[in-house]
């Protein structure tokens, strides 16, 4: 598994993504192409397995690029998000939250049982 976090600026009509600690980046005339080229550049040095990205604007002019390839990907596919949210979160935090989703789910199971209570809403 693999997390690469890029540095994104725009300068007049160009953005461009440089990797925080590497030697990957890339231009273009928009955000949503600067994606793709990094996405693709990623795949390039790291094609094991599924990859998730996640495009977090910080000011007009600047913005956090993370694509993670490889890992818990749902799906396999690519997902990408635009915008909003935490950039910097990483891998051990979404390994983090799996456990916690699965602990509410279980709650709601239990809240949702009638048995309980000695009578059934239905009866």
């Amino acid at each position: 598994m693999g997390v690469f976090t890029f540095v994104c600026k725009s300068s007049g009509d160009e953005w461009s993504g440089k990797q925080l600690s590497g030697d990957l980046e890339a231009s273009a005339g928009s955000t949503f192409d600067l994606q793709r080229k990094l996405v693709q550049d990623v795949l390039a040095t790291d094609s094991s397995g599924g990859v998730r990205s996640s495009f977090s604007l910080i000011s007009p002019s600047s913005a956090v690029f993370q694509v993670i390839v490889g890992g818990a990907v749902g799906g396999g596919g690519l997902a990408s998000s635009g915008g909003g949210g935490g950039g910097g979160a990483g891998a051990p935090a979404a390994a983090a939250a799996a456990p916690a989703a699965e602990e509410k789910k279980k709650e709601e199971e239990k809240e949702e049982s009638d048995d309980d209570m000695g009578f059934s809403l239905f009866d």
